[in-house]
């Protein structure tokens, strides 16, 4: 098998879209299902990068809004949540452009980000997703103390990833694309390619 066939191996899919809040073990699960299909990751924070280095605040606002308001971030969890969920959506004509450039190239990937919408579930679909949600407070406290042990327990931020996570896990549920528990860790893998394969066929929205 030559490394044309590899790369044309991941069952009818060309995009595997991993969507979910922070903290909730996306990277992970990525980075294993990275090796599993012999694709390559892209991250949609590395998306934003380039839009941030290409773009002014009055382009884009949205996109900037962290860093032309950066005190935001302490506000109460509602607020933030609110501020990413404008953020996703602000970001989703440039997701869709990759995800459609992959799949008009047929160059598989899986595409991970906080910022990643959920797309509605069709059969025969080439960009699949599953999400990953945590809804345990302490639990997602515990993952950012363990990353970052230097930051000390994070509560207000993970407050807001399982709050986010919520909402992005009612958009995924309500467009037919699963949702995963991350727990256990030693099989979200496995349980993130069963759902993937079982049920998540998707395709992108149409555009405004």
């Amino acid at each position: 098998m030559d490394h044309t066939d590899v790369l044309r191996s991941p069952a009818g899919w060309r995009v595997l879209v991993i969507g979910g809040a922070s903290g909730m073990g996306k990277t992970g699960v990525c980075r294993a299902l990275a090796r599993r299909y012999d694709v390559p990751v892209v991250e949609a924070d590395d998306i934003v990068e380039a839009l941030l280095a290409v773009t002014r605040p009055e382009h884009l606002p949205e996109v900037h809004f962290w860093r032309t308001h950066p005190e935001a971030a302490r506000q109460a969890p509602e607020s933030v949540v609110e501020r990413q969920i404008a953020i996703a959506r602000a970001l989703a004509p440039a997701i869709e452009a990759v995800v459609a450039n992959h799949v008009g190239t047929d160059t598989p990937v899986i595409l991970e980000g906080d910022y990643v919408l959920p797309v509605p579930a069709t059969p025969g679909g080439q960009v699949r997703a599953v999400f990953v949600h945590e809804d345990d407070e302490a639990q997602v406290t515990a993952n950012y103390l363990r990353r970052e042990p230097e930051a000390g327990p994070q509560r207000h931020r993970a407050r807001v990833s399982v709050l986010y996570g919520r909402w992005l896990a009612a958009e995924a549920r309500a467009a037919g694309v699963p949702v995963v528990a991350p727990r256990p860790w030693e099989d979200l893998a496995d349980r993130v390619a069963e759902a993937m394969e079982a049920r998540g066929r998707c395709r992108l929205p149409p555009r405004d």
